[in-house]
């Protein structure tokens, strides 16, 4: 971003010069202050600022404010530290939820929205259709396929989820087309889960592989959702990788069930009322 607005300079007006800036050199500084202050820094007047913000390609100050904040992690003053060994209970307390904040934003400014929507209706095609749709994933990737299965089940979208390397070459080799699988792995690198979505494509069903970006499982699938959060492996490094993915599940399901639409509503309504008296009767 900030690179962006370097390379912006010389089309510029020279007064939103001045307010690109006193964005490069404080980033974190122009993400936090209010435009009167801004203004007053720049030397220029308050509508110039939110001006700058729009030629940027920005709905306005908030909008560029909000984007900014999440380039720079803002407010996640621990992100690119460990966790120590002497570290008090406040300290690892912070570190680990500014660590997972930092992934979630870095998440939403670098997603494809074109890549969410061609994985929702797919997911909503295969639904409509009747046919099978199925979550794979491995070690804690297993477990975020568990989670999509209930989250997507209580959309009234009936899939299975699989953890296991054989059941998930064996389900893939009865896949066909109209079928959809959601592939999900941190490193994309897997044998099992490549073979499987190798298998699934061939028998042309759609593969969705929610993983980071330039792996092999990323080329081979049909639609690739980036999550890259690279995991460290020492003893106190925090697993954020599955929060993501889990999070990447939340906006795929939201999606989904804008797309079933209306029909959906009686039946989540009769879910919520059968859980209720079971829970309270």
């Amino acid at each position: 971003m900030l690179d962006r607005i370097t390379a912006s300079l010389p089309s510029l007006a020279p007064a939103e010069q001045r307010v690109a800036k006193l964005v490069l050199q404080d980033a974190r500084a122009f993400a936090r202050l209010p435009v009167r202050e801004l203004a007053e820094r720049a030397h220029v007047s308050k509508p110039t600022v939110v001006r700058f913000c729009r030629s940027m390609g920005y709905d306005g100050l908030a909008d560029f404010k909000l984007k900014l904040a999440g380039s720079v992690s803002e407010g996640v003053p621990f992100i690119h530290r460990s966790v120590d060994a002497d570290d008090k209970t406040g300290d690892v307390l912070v570190k680990v939820v500014d660590n997972a904040v930092a992934a979630f934003l870095q998440y939403r400014n670098a997603a494809s929205t074109g890549a969410v929507e061609r994985a929702a209706e797919a997911i909503a095609a295969t639904w409509q259709t009747g046919r099978r749709i199925e979550f794979y994933g491995a070690g804690n990737s297993g477990i975020v396929a568990q989670d999509a299965q209930h989250k997507f089940f209580r959309l009234g979208v009936t899939s299975i989820s699989t953890s296991d390397g054989h059941m998930q070459v064996m389900s893939a080799t009865l896949l066909g087309p109209g079928d959809c699988v959601v592939i999900i792995s941190n490193s994309g690198r897997t044998r099992d889960l490549m073979d499987a979505a190798d298998i699934a494509r061939k028998n042309g069903a759609t593969t969705i592989a929610i993983t980071a970006s330039g792996s092999p499982l990323a080329s081979a699938c049909n639609i690739h959702l980036a999550a890259d959060h690279p995991e460290g492996y020492d003893r106190y490094s925090p697993m954020v990788s599955r929060l993501l993915h889990l999070l990447v599940i939340d906006v795929v399901a939201t999606c989904v069930a804008l797309r079933i639409g209306p029909a959906l509503q009686p039946l989540l309504q009769q879910m919520k009322d059968n859980l209720h008296a079971k829970r309270y009767t």
